[in-house]
């Protein structure tokens, strides 16, 4: 199995720099809520002294947003709806233990985090344009087709498993219970992405390995990297 950004990505933003992590082991068992607090916190202290929406990583997002013909503040990438969420509400929602701790990560270093259940994914990944002719699976059980263009995260049974890139993922590989090997990938566009990615990759493999006691594998991509194998 691979991940990688198409070619076309690559070519129209090339300031992006992703970072992708493999591990094996983790459960639904062990809780990280007190781990949780220590990222909420970072985040409260940013919201403090401006919205979500003046912090660079989120500007640079709506700009790719508003690239792919979208409009930002309709379609927003996750770290900025769950800041928006978390200023509004002071909390997260409880999803599984991984996930709760990676949205935590994504709202303090405001980066998208997407977990995969490795499981679900048939043969790669890849991050390309969408033909049209692709199936997304909504949480509440619909089946959708992207627009053609729409940038996401595709297998190779051409499904979607998130579309319109960071703003939405599919059903088809939820984290749930069963999960035990996950595919964690972050992606930032703006100026210190690079060394901010590195800082976030090295956080998560933290978290895991404290709370789980798994190592992970990982890898920064760019244009002349941008295959991570597992």
């Amino acid at each position: 199995m691979y991940f990688e950004h198409s070619t076309d990505i690559w070519n129209d933003f090339p300031e992006l720099v992703a970072g992708v992590l493999v591990a094996d082991g983790v459960n639904a068992e062990n809780s990280t809520v007190a781990r949780i607090d220590r990222f909420t916190g970072i985040a409260t202290e940013r919201l403090a002294t401006a919205a979500e929406s003046e912090f660079p990583e989120i500007q640079a997002w709506r700009r790719t947003f508003s690239r792919m013909g979208l409009k930002p503040t309709q379609y927003r990438c996750a770290s900025e709806a769950m800041l928006r969420r978390f200023r509004k509400d002071k909390s997260l929602p409880q999803l599984h233990p991984l996930v709760d701790v990676c949205n935590a990560m994504s709202i303090a270093f405001a980066i998208p985090i997407a977990v995969f259940d490795i499981a679900e994914v048939a043969g790669h990944l890849e991050v390309r344009r969408a033909s049209g002719e692709e199936t997304y699976l909504t949480f509440g059980g619909e089946t959708e087709n992207p627009e053609p263009g729409e940038v996401i995260f595709a297998d190779e049974q051409h499904r979607a498993h998130a579309r319109r890139w960071t703003n939405r993922q599919s059903r088809y590989s939820a984290v749930q219970p069963s999960t035990g090997k996950v595919l964690i990938v972050v992606e930032a566009l703006h100026d210190s992405a690079g060394e901010d990615v590195t800082r976030l990759l090295a956080t998560v493999a933290e978290e895991l390995e404290a709370v789980w006691g798994v190592r992970a594998k990982s890898a920064t991509l760019g244009p002349q990297s941008r295959r991570f194998e597992f």
